[in-house]
């Protein structure tokens, strides 16, 4: 007896003559002002999607408001994006999702575009990169911010996107199902730009329109303390992908701090044959020593991290390629 190694959901989705499943996913927090405009502009350039609004908590009645133009409401009690998209990535069952935010700032009718390069190149992601329609949409700090960001990520995993901070993406079933969404907040964007770069997978960047907000509508990210957030969430992920050159880079650290002590130590043991500042003599060995365990950790981890890499792979495998 033959066994299927797909899992049932991954046969599904490969049965011939049948439309991928397509999923819009929208998290929201008090967007009653735009909601239902969001959920219209999706339903019309997609009209074969299913439309998910999933709400974190909002007190202006933005759930309601979504169900009433046709979404499927869910709630998310754990407050920020990151969660929402765990969420959202767990429970919602599709080949191809569309993933943008409720505040009305990105094209909907840009959608179809986005999902046909996906299909037809057979791709796992396509970020919709953002062209500003007004001043307003794009405030100069997102702007530099952003471009400081992206050039990190590209310096540190690979320069494949230009906009690593768009919330408007498409996804395949294989990238959502084997993301591990570890992120709470606005540095979500940066795990699903890392996650994609870690594992080679095939992506693409297409750019869209981005407009301002609605009057009296205010955006959730914080240009300062999210964006600390978010270097700081790169600089873990580059610890946990890449932790040879993490703790490598550490390590040299160490060990430069060290030399840089002991030099004027060693010229005095040279000129006299004494050692008159033994605490320092003794910190200088201290660094030395935490650098080559930093080195050594780097090694060590790196082979976890592979093992760790080839379990997502596989996760990845486990379904089809769009068709």
């Amino acid at each position: 007896m033959t066994t299927n190694p797909l899992p049932a959901a991954a046969e599904a989705s490969i049965a011939p003559g049948r439309r991928p499943r397509v999923a819009v996913l929208l998290p929201c927090l008090n967007e009653a002002r735009v909601i239902a405009a969001v959920v219209r502009g999706f339903r019309l350039a997609l009209p074969e999607a299913t439309i998910y609004v999933y709400d974190n908590g909002s007190v202006d009645g933005t759930g309601a408001l979504a169900a009433a133009a046709g979404a499927v409401v869910r709630d998310e009690v754990l407050r920020g994006k990151g969660n929402v998209v765990r969420r959202m990535f767990a429970d919602v069952e599709a080949e191809i999702y569309v993933l943008a935010d409720g505040d009305g700032t990105y094209d909907a009718p840009a959608a179809p575009a986005l999902v046909a390069a996906l299909r037809g190149q057979r791709l796992d992601m396509v970020v919709g990169m953002r062209v500003g329609t007004a001043k307003a949409a794009y405030r100069q700090g997102h702007v530099l911010g952003n471009k400081a960001l992206s050039a990190v990520v590209g310096a540190l995993f690979g320069n494949r996107f230009q906009d690593v901070l768009s919330g408007y993406r498409v996804l395949s079933r294989r990238f959502v199902k084997s993301f591990p969404a570890l992120s709470r907040g606005f540095e979500i964007e940066a795990e699903l730009a890392i996650h994609a770069l870690s594992l080679g997978m095939p992506v693409a960047e297409i750019a869209t329109l981005y407009g301002a907000r609605a009057g009296g509508s205010q955006s959730k990210l914080r240009t300062y303390r999210d964006g600390l957030h978010i270097l700081l969430a790169i600089l873990r992920l580059m610890k946990e992908e890449r932790p040879l050159l993490f703790f490598t880079g550490l390590g040299s650290l160490l060990a430069l701090a060290s030399v840089a002590i002991a030099y004027p130590i060693i010229n005095t043991y040279l000129a006299t044959g004494l050692v008159p500042r033994f605490p320092t003599a003794i910190l200088c060995t201290g660094l030395m020593i935490l650098a080559f365990l930093s080195l050594s950790c780097g090694f060590i981890l790196d082979t976890v991290t592979r093992g760790r890499r080839e379990m997502k792979r596989l996760a990845y495998l486990a379904n089809p390629a769009v068709e």
